[in-house]
C-alpha cells in the first residue's frame, strides 16, 4: 500500500496547513472551510496523476487536438459532515465524478471520554463496480470512520482503485486502513502525518474538530 504525504515536499499547501492549524486563523469559518477546500483540490490533482488516461480527438475552431483525458469513472466518497469542504475541493476538480455520501459519527461510551464507538446511520451512493473510489475524510486519527464509511460504500458494489484521502493522518489510522483496505489496490494521501492521539482519541498536535471548526459546535 502506498502512502503518500504531501507535506514531504515543499508547496504552498503548508501556507493552508499553516492557516488551517492556527488557533487566530480558525475563528474565521469561512476562511478554515476555504483552507481545507483547497487542501482538497491540490490533493485531488495530486490523484489524478495516478488514473489511467486515453487519448480524445477534440475538434476546436481551427482543426482537431488530440489530448489525454482520464478513463477512470470516479466516485467522490464523503462522510458527513467535516467532509463537506474537502469534498468540494475534490469536486472542483474532477467535476464529473459520481457522488457518495455516508454519516459516521463518535460517540464515547466512557464517562472519562477514551473509549471511542462509531456510528454509520445514512448512505447515498451510485454504483462502486469497476469504479475509482477516492474517499475523502479531513482526519484519518483511529481510522474507524473510515473503515465503517467504505464498508457502507462497499454494499453498493466493488470498486477497482482506492484512494484514502485526507488532510492529517495518524501512525495508528493508517496502520488501521492497512489492515481493513485491499493492500494492492489502495493509495493514502495526505498533507501531513502528525505523532499520534490523545487520550480522548484527537490528533496531536492536529488542528481541532474539523466539523465545529467549519460548521460550529454540536450538542
Amino acid at each position: 500500500m502506498e502512502i503518500i504525504n504531501l507535506s514531504d515536499k515543499n508547496s504552498i499547501i503548508g501556507q493552508y496547513m499553516a492557516e488551517i492549524r492556527d488557533v487566530e486563523y480558525q475563528k474565521n469559518r469561512l476562511l478554515f472551510r476555504n483552507n481545507i477546500m483547497r487542501v482538497g483540490e491540490f490533493e485531488a490533482f495530486e490523484v489524478s496523476k495516478k488514473l489511467d488516461y486515453t487519448s480524445k480527438k477534440i475538434a476546436t475552431p481551427l482543426g482537431i487536438s488530440t489530448v489525454l483525458v482520464p478513463s477512470d469513472k470516479i466516485v467522490l466518497g464523503t462522510i458527513f459532515r467535516a467532509g463537506l469542504p474537502f469534498h468540494q475541493g475534490f469536486l472542483n476538480v474532477f467535476d464529473h465524478a459520481g457522488n457518495a455520501f455516508v454519516s459516521a459519527y463518535r460517540e464515547y461510551t466512557d464517562a472519562e471520554h477514551r473509549k471511542v464507538d462509531i456510528h454509520v446511520e445514512y448512505l447515498a451512493t451510485p454504483s462502486m463496480d469497476e469504479k475509482t473510489l477516492v474517499i475523502v475524510d479531513p482526519m484519518l486519527a483511529t481510522g474507524g470512520s473510515m473503515e465503517l464509511g467504505y464498508k457502507a460504500f462497499l454494499t453498493k458494489g466493488t470498486p477497482k482503485r482506492i484512494h484514502v484521502c485526507c488532510v492529517i493522518a495518524t501512525p495508528e489510522g493508517i496502520a488501521h486502513v492497512k489492515q481493513t483496505f485491499p493492500d494492492d489496490k489502495t493509495t493514502i494521501w495526505c498533507a501531513a502525518i502528525d505523532p499520534g492521539l490523545n487520550e480522548h482519541k484527537y490528533i496531536v498536535p492536529g488542528f481541532g474538530d474539523a466539523g465545529d471548526l467549519c460548521y460550529g459546535d454540536k450538542i
